[in-house]
């Protein structure tokens, strides 16, 4: 794993240390393997963040869960990306491609709400999304 770059992005890096690994035999079976360690690694998530709802906020109990929750979180992305490779797509590129519809929807919504006058601002999330779903709805097209 040492010729791994160390400043690479995170999901970068994970897709490479995953590949260097499959290289001495240490890899899945198959992509049904992997799913079931993806939800396995979700249920693990539900569970720490559960747990911190037991702890008054602020006290030290719920700072270590919030790290147990960051813990978990990282687990989690690191085995969607292993996921990604049994399905033979660069997670980078996927999320790249998603930040950008993102952007593009976001912006369209806001052209949208100030065509009619509106204000994200003064705007209620179920309003908001009202117009997310009419973006959506016309990029799909």
């Amino acid at each position: 794993l040492g010729g791994v770059p160390k400043t690479l992005p995170a999901i970068v890096k994970a897709m490479r240390l995953q590949e260097k690994a499959r290289q001495v035999g240490f890899e899945w079976e198959n992509a049904a393997q992997v799913w079931l360690k993806v939800e396995e690694e979700t249920n693990e998530l539900n569970e720490v963040i559960a747990e911190k709802k037991l702890y008054p906020e602020g006290s030290a109990e719920a700072a270590e869960s919030q790290d147990k929750i960051e813990a978990e979180f990282g687990d989690l992305l690191f085995s969607l990306v292993n996921y990604s490779r049994f399905l033979q797509i660069d997670a980078e590129h996927a999320l790249e491609r998603t930040n950008k519809k993102f952007i593009y929807r976001f912006t369209e919504m806001e052209k949208l709400a100030m065509s009619k006058g509106y204000d994200l601002n003064e705007m209620s999330l179920e309003e908001m999304d009202a117009i997310w779903n009419t973006v959506k709805l016309q990029a799909n097209k």
